[in-house]
């Protein structure tokens, strides 16, 4: 069961917008791109002993990037956002 849960979320996405929704007990996760709610929530549970009340899953476009000259791409993939009841908390770092 834990090799399935990794390979469901790859690691929490720490950004400026997700640590201010961190405040109001919604947590931002990295998943992979075939993944659905049902799979995250039973993934958070079985990580951090918390049932999720509600799930939310959102995809993350590709994006053109130029480096040094050289043209390339940031590759996308899938964010999922994870509301917990208001006692609950998750400690990512």
């Amino acid at each position: 069961m834990t090799i399935i849960i990794t390979k469901i979320i790859k690691n929490p996405r720490i950004t400026e917008k997700a640590s201010g929704a961190a405040e109001a007990n919604v947590y931002t996760f990295d998943v992979t791109a075939n993944a659905n709610k049902t799979e995250i929530k039973k993934a958070i549970f079985a990580l951090y002993k918390m049932k999720p009340v509600k799930v939310n899953v959102l995809t993350v476009p590709k994006k053109n990037i130029v480096v040094r000259g050289k043209k390339g791409v940031k590759q996308g993939g899938k964010k999922a956002l994870i509301y917990l009841k208001k006692g609950d908390k998750i400690e990512v770092l």
